[in-house]
């Protein structure tokens, strides 16, 4: 074979960085912390939104904003996920937790080798037991709006509290440690 078919094409060195970055990408051997930094990379230093991002790449906006918040994760985290140990789902489920808790429950995970499922329920656990200061301070939560707050932080992927006051008023609280998350549920709720 004395030639291939081929386009050559002159471009700016920015669209050639972009261009290699999305090839980068659409590789298949890339664990998820390394195509979220790449996408974030993409965003950063082309400003780009999620969805043109997501069309880049040939991805839906939905997995964009997943795999960007894995960056959210703690270090030690994000290293078990690089290192293939835990799975992008383990890691989304493990968001919701703050930093020293993402570590006990990675570890936990990993020594058990549990399903993504059984990581969702382990973060219910550990997000549901209350402090020792909320011990003393709060009555017990009604088993129905516990049962309700539980329902609603499975379905968005994030911490709920209902707090349910005597003349049936209340308030909700739907907590997010970032713009992307916050954005992925409300993707949940519409």
């Amino acid at each position: 074979l004395d030639s291939i078919p081929a386009i050559i094409r002159d471009v700016p060195d920015e669209a050639v960085i972009a261009m290699a970055l999305i090839e980068n990408i659409q590789r298949e051997n890339l664990n998820p912390i390394e195509e979220a930094f790449a996408l974030q990379r993409l965003q950063d230093e082309f400003g780009l939104t999620q969805n043109q991002v997501a069309e880049a790449v040939g991805k839906s906006r939905t997995t964009i904003t997943n795999l960007l918040r894995l960056i959210g994760l703690t270090e030690d985290v994000r290293t078990m996920l690089e290192h293939g140990d835990l799975e992008m789902g383990h890691g989304r489920a493990m968001l919701t937790l703050p930093p020293e808790q993402q570590v006990q429950v990675a570890k936990q995970v990993v020594a058990k080798s549990l399903s993504v499922r059984q990581t969702e329920a382990l973060v219910r656990r550990f997000q549901n037991q209350p402090s020792d200061a909320e011990k003393t301070e709060k009555p017990a939560l009604d088993p129905n709006i516990r049962a309700l707050q539980d329902d609603l932080s499975d379905r968005l992927g994030a911490r709920v509290s209902i707090a349910h006051g005597k003349r049936g008023k209340g308030k909700l609280v739907i907590e997010y440690s970032s713009l992307d998350e916050l954005d992925g549920i409300l993707d949940h709720i519409q």
